[in-house]
């Protein structure tokens, strides 16, 4: 059975660095609790959070409190370079 408490996080670039993983799980609750599960979990996610930019389930999330219920997906994008 799936569990149906947690959420998937897409890691892109400097965050996927930092978390050794394209994607993780995590507890549902808000923007801020679920960001903050993954800085207890991987520490180096710590110094690349302040530079990401989120979406959750595609539309971009600037709200810290905003709820990520479960089954929903958020991605972590840090700021690209190139063009």
């Amino acid at each position: 059975m799936p569990d149906t408490s947690t959420v998937d996080v897409h890691l892109f670039a400097a965050a996927r660095a930092a978390v050794g993983e394209s994607s993780v799980t995590a507890q549902a609750g808000t923007l801020t609790a679920v960001l903050d599960e993954l800085c207890e979990r991987f520490p180096s996610f710590v110094a690349v959070r302040p530079r990401c930019s989120y979406l959750l389930n595609e539309i971009a999330c600037t709200d810290a409190q905003a709820a990520v219920v479960a089954g929903s997906r958020i991605d972590v994008l840090p700021p690209f370079a190139g063009g």
